[in-house]
């Protein structure tokens, strides 16, 4: 396969993650038993002063899982735009970068998540691996900047 099609597979599989974590994200607060409900209430109220200002955990998970939904669509968009540029320089230097994210960010996901949203990460990230391993040398420029 070319690494053209890998980047867009890893593309795709990295939004597919990011619709399933938005579902998950927007959604938290619909606790399946009584247990989980009463936590969830206790994060929601339950203060403490921080950086000056009153916050609870449930603020901070939400923040946290908002913010992670635009770390997955700009991994994604920007896999995507990598695709369209497998013979640049640009792209030769920026994969195993990305590669090497999505595989650390696969791992933390399956330690501290599930197995599930752990797999479109390293899946992706094997994808962008094998389109680097596959991507042509580029002839890289040395510019002279005086």
């Amino acid at each position: 396969m070319n690494p053209k099609i890998l980047l867009r597979i890893a593309s795709v599989l990295m939004f597919l993650h990011t619709i399933g974590h938005s579902f998950g994200a927007l959604n938290w607060k619909n606790a399946p038993d009584a247990a989980v409900g009463r936590l969830i209430t206790s994060m929601q109220t339950t203060h403490f002063a921080f950086m000056g200002r009153s916050a609870t955990l449930a603020g901070f998970y939400e923040g946290y899982g908002l913010s992670m939904i635009f770390v997955l669509l700009l991994i994604s968009a920007v896999l995507w735009l990598l695709s369209t540029a497998v013979t640049e320089e640009l792209s030769f230097r920026l994969l195993p970068l990305f590669a090497g994210f999505l595989f650390i960010l696969g791992i933390i996901e399956y330690i501290y998540f599930f197995p599930f949203a752990a797999g479109f990460s390293l899946l992706a990230a094997v994808c962008s691996f094998i389109a680097r391993i596959r991507m042509k040398p580029v002839t890289l420029k040395r510019t002279d900047l005086s």
